[in-house]
């Protein structure tokens, strides 16, 4: 297995938020997580032309088709994150768990409220190919993008 690094482009944020994760969706990152051959999971979803990429601090969504390039770098930007500790320790596992929205560009509320339901079937569609032996060995980086 060969593996890659993808590199991704965080702009300046532009809002962000306090909200609640669904229990059951921050449980399956984890274990996607502590699975993962490398530091990162990457799960496309496909349905809104975006990439979620999990690591231990944050899940980024990257959008597919807008791509930079900066000091000689290309990659593709963040559009938001889900800022969260994967590793804190929790009282119980099927309480919500709190974690911050960072929002990079313009108005992205409506992408945050599509992605609690359509993150969740792209990860049903990513644990198939799981199991049925499709792996990758990616890892990503994440460079600030000042204009």
């Amino acid at each position: 297995m060969t593996g890659s690094t993808e590199i991704f482009f965080r702009r300046e944020e532009t809002a962000r938020e306090q909200v609640a994760l669904p229990a059951q969706l921050f449980n399956r990152c984890l274990l996607l997580l502590n699975h993962a051959p490398t530091a990162n999971v990457f799960v496309p979803v496909r349905s809104m032309q975006l990439q979620a990429v999990i690591d231990q601090d944050e899940i980024i969504f990257v959008d597919n088709h807008s791509y930079a390039v900066k000091d000689g770098h290309g990659g593709r930007l963040i559009v938001l994150a889900w800022e969260m500790a994967f590793h804190s320790p929790r009282d119980s596992l099927n309480e919500p768990v709190p974690i911050e929205v960072r929002y990079y560009g313009p108005e992205r509320h409506e992408i945050h409220r599509r992605l609690m339901s359509e993150f969740t079937r792209s990860l049903d569609s990513f644990e198939a190919r799981l199991s049925q032996g499709e792996a990758e060995n990616r890892t990503a980086t994440i460079l600030p993008f000042r204009q």
